[in-house]
C-alpha cells in the first residue's frame, strides 16, 4: 500500500484525494485532522534526506507519497507525470501565491 500525506487546504492535495480516494491501494493521511499524523508527518520530513531541498525552500512538503519499498516522492506531478495542476485563483501553499 502507498502511503500519501495530504492537507485539505492544499490545491494538489485535493487532486490527490479526488484520484486516490477510492483506490484500496492507498492509504491517505490528513495532517491536518490528527496531531498524531502532523507529528509522525514531520518527524519524517525533518528526518529524511529526500526532503532537504524542501527544508531549504521552506517548503513542506506534501504531498507526499512513501512506496511500499520506503521511496519517498514529494509532489503529484513527479509520482504521476500525467498530473497538471490548475489552481483556482487565490490557491496556493507559497507563501508569495505562486502554486504548491
Amino acid at each position: 500500500m502507498i502511503k500519501v500525506y495530504v492537507m485539505e487546504s492544499c490545491p494538489d492535495c485535493v487532486e490527490v484525494k479526488q484520484r486516490y480516494s477510492n483506490d484500496p491501494s492507498f492509504e491517505l493521511v490528513d495532517i491536518g485532522k490528527q496531531a498524531r499524523d502532523l507529528k509522525e508527518f514531520l518527524v519524517l520530513r525533518d528526518t529524511h534526506p529526500a526532503f532537504e531541498k524542501v527544508r531549504e525552500r521552506g517548503n513542506i512538503g506534501i504531498p507526499c507519497f512513501i512506496k511500499e519499498d520506503g521511496t519517498v516522492i514529494i509532489s503529484l506531478k513527479k509520482f504521476d507525470d500525467s498530473f497538471e495542476p490548475v489552481y483556482a485563483e487565490g490557491a496556493a501553499c507559497n507563501l508569495d501565491g505562486t502554486g504548491c
